[in-house]
């Protein structure tokens, strides 16, 4: 017969024949009166067909008990308890609970207030799921949303699937009425462009790799445009470029030649004169939702440089306490541990300020990664929910239970045996850590993979 003890009124442990057992990592159990979850199951060496386990209780002010029955919870109680726990803020509908076939689950979308790690192997489901926290994003708060979008999921999050219809259809349309996406290649407003001129002197400097000491000619050149605003009068990095090498001066000429041999000056990046630049929509006011389709654009440094524009924005206009959700999909390539490049640099610097500071001023972020130990270890370090998909790498793993303490790390362990849309949800945005499957899409996906015709024949 299984039992189960608690000395702490807290946490239990329970002893069980492996014959009929029922209790498994993330299902949960009628533990006497009581509501628990089960963490861990492991057999027992010294007696054949017999298995210990522990998990935690789910009720407050359970006093100490021991010897007490433990079963399986049928799902009308736990989905009587989820429903007692139903966050009084807006809840975010994304599926249901792995283990409790039809019991929906929902976060709490108030939990989105702190940063939130998304983590998940190729092939985990991790874009899917992204998009469809989004969409409830989208559906029930009026929280502003900013995407920075390396491989183009999320273009076509404005656009309803197939067989989405009747209420949830017109909300949604009400819903991304404001949406706005920027694409490199594009023509006239949806043109994705970042204005040269409203980068401060370091982020200029970044750009032209520029050192302030080796390079101190050509940088006190620059400081000295930024603060005259000589050439904010010009309309193009092109302009500007012609406008140095005619200079009279030396220093002017030999900054006009840097800018025209990197050859930045061609990119298609930079404003030409036109509105909407996506420092300007990044900014307070700007739209509710924006999506940067960082993989439009051509070369590595053009996505380095659009990336950092839209978190120096957002960061420089912190004092307008305006609340947004940063969306930073392969955070590895945006706000790496190591970065490759000095653009890439000041990427992550921002990104880390906005981690360590953002919350006072509004900016949460919301970091997605395949890549964990890749990411700023600073900005890692102060989320405090986490979203983790499949994950086979034991190192990662391990990573993440250390550096995200409040995800059991017995769960966190389980990630290794996921299906594609299963995923583990713990901290602010849960009422207890959860394995949840990830329901139907809302909206149409973007990007997609590569399609495996070839395997067919010839």
């Amino acid at each position: 017969m299984a039992s189960a003890t608690s000395i702490d009124g807290s946490t239990f442990s329970f002893h069980a024949p492996v014959d009929g057992l029922e209790l498994q990592p993330g299902s949960y159990a009628s533990v006497g009166e009581h509501l628990g979850q089960v963490h861990t199951v492991e057999l027992v060496a010294e007696e054949r067909g017999s298995v210990h386990g522990q998990g935690m209780l789910l009720e407050g002010g359970v006093a100490p008990f021991h010897d007490v029955t433990i079963g399986r919870a049928d799902e009308a109680r736990v989905a009587a308890w989820l429903e007692g726990m139903r966050p009084k803020r807006a809840g975010l509908d994304i599926g249901e609970l792995t283990t409790e076939h039809g019991v929906r689950f929902l976060l709490d979308a108030g939990g989105f207030g702190r940063h939130t790690f998304f983590c998940g192997q190729s092939g985990s489901g991790k874009s899917y799921a992204l998009g469809a926290v989004l969409e409830q994003l989208l559906l029930e708060t009026s929280l502003r949303i900013v995407v920075l979008d390396p491989n183009s999921d999320f273009v076509s999050i404005g656009s309803l699937r197939e067989g989405v219809d009747g209420d949830v259809a017109n909300r949604y349309r009400r819903a991304v009425e404001g949406l706005v996406v920027r694409r490199g290649g594009s023509a006239d407003s949806e043109r994705l462009h970042v204005r040269f001129t409203d980068f401060e002197a370091e982020e200029q400097a970044a750009v032209l790799r520029l050192d302030p000491i080796r390079d101190r000619e050509e940088y006190g050149v620059l400081v000295d445009l930024v603060e005259q605003g000589l050439e904010t009068s010009a309309s193009s990095t092109r302009e500007i470029a012609e406008r140095l090498l005619r200079a009279p001066d030396p220093e002017r000429r030999a900054l006009g030649a840097r800018l025209r041999n990197l050859g930045i000056h061609r990119w298609p990046i930079w404003s030409t004169g036109d509105e909407g630049s996506i420092q300007d929509l990044a900014g307070a006011g700007g739209p509710r939702g924006l999506v940067v389709d960082l993989g439009s654009l051509e070369t590595p440094g053009e996505k380095a440089i659009a990336a950092e524009s839209v978190l120096a924005a957002l960061w420089r206009r912190r004092a307008q306490r305006d609340p947004v959700l940063i969306v930073i999909d392969e955070a590895h390539n945006v706000c790496p541990r190591e970065p490759a490049d000095e653009v890439t640099a000041l990427a992550t610097e921002r990104a880390a300020q906005i981690a360590a500071e953002g919350r006072k001023f509004g900016l949460y972020l919301l970091v997605s990664t395949q890549r964990p130990q890749r990411v700023n270890e600073l900005v890692v370090s102060q989320c405090d929910n986490l979203v983790l998909m499949r994950m086979s790498s034991a190192a990662d793993r391990a990573y993440l239970a250390e550096m995200l303490s409040f995800a059991p790390a017995a769960l966190v362990d389980r990630a290794r045996a996921f299906r594609p849309g299963d995923a583990l949800v713990a901290g602010k945005v849960a009422s207890h850590p959860a394995f949840v499957r990830f329901g139907p899409r809302i909206a149409e996906e973007g990007g997609g993979d590569v399609p495996s015709s070839w395997a067919e024949g010839p």
